[in-house]
């Protein structure tokens, strides 16, 4: 099969908040191995199909890091961003190095730890919810409760104080920039936040306490084989970002998804055990999940009956995956008791995502409570209304007004 000529601009845009573009489909059926332009000006291949995807995510010919000369840059700045950094290559990319730093830190974000801290999950989401119906409707739900939740909780874990949540947020932002913020400004941020983070674990190395960090400084210095310090801070660092800023987000869209057709909500008050498979759902059917996962080929390989030459950079489009038809029946549809639900929202493979177990807690935690506390729970604007969040290379909702 042929590739297209590059005339499509990734990301594409979509002409509604909380729905995929019509190309995601026609490139689906007529051209899963696009070539795109990206917003620095370089191309790169898109895939779209659920099979290509996973393929591609599992194979250890796509690199994660993209800093090879000739990889593909994302971002309209100067400064790579998340995927191009330095800091991002100094977790390893494959093979032993890898797979150690997943068995160290991977051990303290499993299904049976996260279920640990449920009940406080959900004594922090009663008092956000409360002090937002104390301050009157409309209410910002990402304000209020999407993004402090899962800031408070990733704070905890880490032991860094959640006073200084605004500035982790502004810092993990430039980190995902994709075309909302100039190099200077990147590179002032990035300097500040390794320069905290870098002081936090020194403090923790000096005197350790029962967080995440210093748990990994103790089995360090009693195994001789942990991480260092250099790998602690990008560990550090790139928890904070990943485990507060996508499942922010991530609320904020499930509840802005579930409230835009009435029954979805209705349907779960009717039988709240169906919201373990909604949150599944929601993840699923997600349109505005962000840019996707990049990948650096190292030599030639071909996908779907494409060869694609070294060098190749590829985005793996979860979100357009995560709607093929030949893989989910009625996959245009939000089914919310879905079962088998295979989807790629977290990735696949050696790199799937770490914290899984730790947003899928958060999430089931915070419907469960809104279920609960605010059965009338309802957008305070058209759907259509929802703004998306530009410019970065998470997607999210900028706010999310909902009244009660």
């Amino acid at each position: 099969m042929s590739q297209s000529p590059p005339v499509l601009s990734y990301p594409i845009p979509s002409r509604a908040p909380l729905e995929p573009p019509n190309e995601w489909a026609e490139l689906r059926q007529g051209c899963p191995v696009a070539r795109v332009t990206l917003p620095s000006g370089d191309e790169a291949t898109l895939l779209t199909r659920y099979d290509d995807v996973k393929q591609v995510l599992a194979d250890p010919r796509f690199t994660r890091l993209l800093t090879a000369p000739d990889a593909a840059r994302l971002s309209d700045s100067e400064d790579g961003g998340l995927f191009n950094s330095e800091m991002a290559a100094i977790i390893p990319d494959s093979g032993e190095g890898h797979q150690r730093w997943r068995r160290l830190v991977g051990k303290y974000f499993t299904a049976k730890r996260m279920a640990a801290l449920r009940p406080a999950m959900a004594e922090i989401a009663e008092q956000l919810i409360d002090d937002m119906v104390k301050r009157g409707r409309p209410g910002d739900l990402r304000a209020a409760l999407g993004f402090p939740l899962p800031v408070y909780v990733i704070c905890d874990l880490l032991g860094v104080p959640a006073a200084d949540r605004d500035r982790f947020a502004y810092w993990s932002d430039t980190l995902l920039n994709l075309t909302k913020f100039g190099n200077a400004e990147i590179d002032a941020a990035q300097a500040e936040f390794i320069q905290y983070m870098s002081e936090h674990v020194a403090a923790k190395r000096a005197e350790p306490s029962d967080d995440l960090l210093s748990e990994l400084i103790k089995e360090s210095a009693a195994e001789g084989e942990g991480l260092t310090d250099l790998e602690l801070l990008a560990t550090g660092m790139g928890l904070l970002v990943a485990g507060h800023e996508t499942t922010a987000n991530m609320i904020g869209k499930m509840v802005g998804m579930l409230l835009a057709d009435r029954t979805r909500w209705e349907r779960l008050l009717a039988d709240p055990s169906l919201v373990r498979s909604a949150v599944e759902e929601s993840l699923r059917f997600d349109a505005n999940s962000g840019f996707g996962l990049p990948r650096y080929l190292k030599e030639e390989t071909e996908v779907s009956g494409t060869v694609l030459p070294r060098g190749t950079t590829v985005i793996c489009s979860m979100a357009a995956a995560n709607r093929d038809e030949d893989v989910f029946d009625g996959a245009t549809d939000m089914d919310l008791s879905r079962s088998p639900n295979p989807h790629l929202a977290f990735g696949s493979g050696a790199h799937s995502c770490l914290g899984q177990s730790l947003a899928r807690t958060e999430l089931q935690v915070v419907l469960e409570v809104l279920l609960r506390k605010l059965p009338t729970l309802e957008l305070a604007v058209p759907v259509e209304e929802l703004n998306r969040v530009e410019g970065l290379v998470v997607g999210g909702l900028s706010d999310v007004p909902v009244r009660w």
